[in-house]
């Protein structure tokens, strides 16, 4: 995996005061993208064990409520055993903290493709659709969809375009169905 920056005290990308990570690479392109430069997956710098344990000690102060995943895409396969490994991490060392992940991937099409091959994970390409949902499985909140930019909205909270949906997984999960945290 590799990132293109992280921010060490981040109001802006999820609720309370966060650590954001933002993943390098990016094959949506979505036009008028705020983050561009994030789109070539070799650009950026190396994700280390160095570079993991700095983010770890960001996360690590009382006054971090929320650790943000962006992008780039988070769930694009060069992206995620270090997402899915960095995730289950967190949740170990700090599971009183919020986990949000923004994706270009709708949560409807990634529960099809999970229940699809759940049963079936010698199926080509299973094991990027399986742990696409693991991960997903794993986070508070996932901010769903591409960037429409003809459905740009800077009234919304958390999101860019009206298409895209704050989702409280975990809820979603127990409920069954697709439940917000927020409009």
């Amino acid at each position: 995996m590799r990132f293109a920056s992280m921010r060490a005290l981040d109001i802006s990308n999820g609720e309370n005061v966060g650590v954001s990570l933002f993943v390098q690479g990016c094959d949506r392109h979505c036009y008028n993208c705020f983050n561009s430069e994030t789109w070539d997956f070799n650009g950026g710098k190396e994700w280390t064990e160095k570079t993991k344990n700095k983010f770890m000690e960001l996360i690590d102060r009382p006054y971090i409520k929320r650790v943000s995943f962006l992008g780039g895409e988070c769930l694009a396969e060069q992206n995620l055993d270090g997402v899915l490994d960095l995730i289950k991490e967190i949740r170990i060392s700090f599971p009183e903290k919020t986990i949000w992940l923004y994706s270009g991937y709708n949560f409807d099409l990634l529960n099809s493709k999970y229940n699809e091959y759940k049963y079936t994970s010698f199926a080509a390409n299973a094991d990027e659709w399986l742990t696409r949902w693991e991960i997903i499985s794993n986070v508070d909140v996932l901010v769903d969809g591409e960037y429409i930019d003809e459905q740009k909205d800077l009234t919304l909270k958390f999101r860019g375009s009206k298409n895209q949906r704050v989702i409280d997984v975990q809820q979603t999960l127990k409920q069954g169905k697709v439940v917000l945290y927020c409009e």
